[in-house]
């Protein structure tokens, strides 16, 4: 049963940090994506088995992310921009299906969350609805993301630990 996004807890309070500017290799997809585990399965498949090969994939230093180009309260879901992403280090470039592009610097509110994956829209949901209004900030124009911090699999309920990023700036 899922929790209301109203009785969801961060794993410790939602701080504000700056995060200067970094490098990631990604892959997009442009449509529906709520709710599609295998989607983002087949996604990160496809960077992995691209990124691999290329000495790319350094755990723990390497890290999975997704970054989310648009508001899906605004935007038609045929028009939504997902990208998943690998950081890398600078300059490495992508081919084929894979580009690259730099996670822009600033102010983002951050709170890692233990969840089910039938749980995302509700923690964005808690995020925005819930933390924001309280706290001093509004959204910035930069996109969202997702820091995957754990892999479910081997978690021992399957949870997923995960870092959701509000790009900020004060009110």
């Amino acid at each position: 049963m899922n929790q209301p996004a109203s009785e969801l807890k961060p794993a410790s309070p939602v701080r504000v940090e700056t995060v200067a500017a970094f490098p990631v290799l990604y892959i997009r997809h442009t449509g529906p994506y709520a709710g599609d585990c295998a989607l983002f399965q087949d996604l990160f498949g496809r960077l992995m088995r691209w990124a691999g090969p290329r000495g790319l994939l350094r755990f723990p230093e390497t890290r999975l992310m997704s970054v989310y180009h648009d508001n899906p309260e605004i935007t038609e879901q045929e028009n939504l921009r997902l990208s998943v992403c690998i950081t890398a280090p600078a300059g490495t470039a992508g081919t084929g299906e894979v580009n690259s592009m730099e996670i822009p610097g600033g102010d983002y509110a951050k709170a890692v969350f233990e969840i089910d994956a039938s749980q995302y829209r509700a923690v964005w949901d808690w995020m925005f609805c819930n933390w924001l209004p309280a706290s001093g900030y509004q959204p910035d124009d930069r996109p969202a993301l997702e820091n995957y911090l754990n892999n479910p699999e081997e978690h021992p309920q399957k949870k997923h630990i995960v870092e959701f990023w509000i790009p900020v700036k004060p009110l």
